[in-house]
């Protein structure tokens, strides 16, 4: 029987982000499964990037799981997502989870919509190697 392989990383979260998932999940108690990102279509660039808190992770949900923080990827925005970081950034005037996609081709000027291209065949082959 041969060995499966890994499986390409959909999102990574750097420590900043990791810490404070973690320090909101740990707030909100036990009944919260994780931090549930997602995709739909709106803003200005066609696509906004979503987040809710989740009781539990669905059956085709992607969930990672890094230094205590838990976070549930919706199966729809896999391809949109994968090779992701999503990081945490506090500045002067606002403190905001910020994704660094690969797969965006474009934002707007408000930061709260982007344009995704969901990942092409042969870059999610090059990925699964």
């Amino acid at each position: 029987m041969s060995t499966p392989r890994p499986r390409p990383t959909v999102l990574s979260l750097t420590p900043a982000a990791a810490a404070r998932v973690k320090s909101i999940m740990a707030a909100k108690g036990p009944d919260v499964a994780g931090l549930k990102i997602g995709i739909k279509k709106g803003g200005c660039a066609g696509m906004e990037y979503t987040m809710e808190w989740a009781t539990s992770a669905g059956k085709f949900d992607e969930v990672v799981e890094q230094d205590g923080a838990r976070v549930i990827i919706d199966p729809q925005a896999v391809l949109y997502l994968l090779g992701t970081q999503m990081d945490y950034k506090v500045d002067k005037l606002s403190a905001q989870f910020v994704f660094n996609n690969p797969n965006q081709s474009s934002a707007c000027g408000c930061g709260e919509s982007v344009n995704l291209t969901p990942v092409d065949k042969g870059r999610l082959e090059a990925l699964k190697a």
